[in-house]
């Protein structure tokens, strides 16, 4: 009996004892992990100092080749988009290559080989979730390679109407005309239609006027022809045109068309307005006129005549009415 209970006294004693080393031996597993894992990365320190001093060369690097490229070609190339195309893919490769070997230096077992594999694995994950922004990237260099418009061009896409500021990889930058920017991505500006106001020199303007029926046409023609070429906005190098585009309901409609050197829009707002102010006076003089809005009754109609009968007999009985109340008044 004493040997017994001397044994399940020990058990009890083992039982308290057994958590207690239990947590202190998990403790002291935590402990030695951390200095392990902060072991490791003091001794990393270096290796990640100089991955980090390799990414900033190549950095430097990009940004030399991207100054070199603009000296050597920038000056001479009429393809100044083709130029932007060779810095940014030149320096974006050049800094990948950086990008690499730091991981190379600050990873331990880290091979481009395994890079790749990863992509490969993840690549439908990665095509799906970066669809847009690829679609875009590759919109922008086409965009860049084609040239369909510059910096510096007037350009019309669906509602936004602009300057171009900069062409970049993913998107195009415009400075609209009252002042806001606005950012367009590169796959619109590529599948939609596009319209390049400045993509030649001249442009053609055009606005609608109309003359009275009982005016000439001819003679209203060549008091038009005469007050354009008094106007210095319009070009001389070529013919501008007036011509009668049909019978409207007051007028005698004509379209009146000549061509700017300079298609920008500060140019062609303001020959419209030299034009205008120059037609107006030139007809005004020639006592051309330039009719508001008629309208003309037929009276003659017999449905006419039965309106008007009718208003007129009610037009009586209503005075009549009005006669006998101030008579029973009185």
């Amino acid at each position: 009996m004493p040997t017994s209970e001397a044994s399940d006294a020990a058990n009890i004693v083992a039982a308290d004892v057994d958590p207690m080393a239990s947590d202190a031996m998990t403790y002291q597993s935590i402990i030695h992990t951390a200095n392990d894992l902060l072991s490791s990365f003091i001794e990393r320190i270096p290796y990640f100092v100089a991955a980090l001093v390799v990414m900033v060369i190549f950095w430097l690097l990009s940004l030399f080749f991207k100054k070199i490229v603009r000296q050597l070609l920038g000056n001479h190339s009429h393809h100044q988009n083709l130029v932007k195309v060779f810095q940014r893919v030149g320096s974006a490769l050049i800094f990948f290559i950086g990008f690499m070997i730091a991981m190379v230096i600050a990873i331990p077992g880290f091979t481009p080989a395994k890079l790749i594999g990863a992509l490969g694995i993840g690549s439908v994950a990665i095509g799906f979730a970066f669809k847009d922004i690829f679609q875009n990237l590759l919109s922008g260099i086409l965009l860049l390679i084609s040239e369909p418009f510059r910096i510096g061009d007037q350009i019309v896409s669906g509602n936004y109407e602009g300057t171009v500021e900069d062409i970049k990889i993913r998107a195009t930058t415009i400075k609209t005309y009252d002042g806001r920017q606005v950012v367009i991505p590169n796959s619109d500006l590529y599948t939609s239609v596009l319209t390049v106001n400045t993509a030649y020199k001249q442009r053609r303007l055009q606005v609608a006027i109309g003359i009275g029926y009982e005016d000439d046409i001819e003679m209203a023609k060549a008091e038009i022809i005469k007050a354009l070429e008094h106007s210095d906005t319009v070009s001389t190098k070529a013919e501008p045109s007036v011509i009668a585009t049909g019978f409207g309901d007051s007028t005698i409609d004509l379209m009146v068309r000549w061509f700017i050197e300079d298609g920008t829009q500060a140019n062609k707002v303001a020959s419209i307005h030299q034009v205008i102010v120059e037609i107006k006076t030139a007809l005004d003089r020639a006592g051309v006129n330039i009719p508001f809005p008629i309208r003309t009754l037929d009276m003659s109609d017999p449905s006419v005549k039965a309106v008007v009968k009718s208003l007129k007999n009610q037009n009586d009985t209503r005075e009549s009415s009005t006669h006998k109340k101030s008579l029973k008044a009185e």
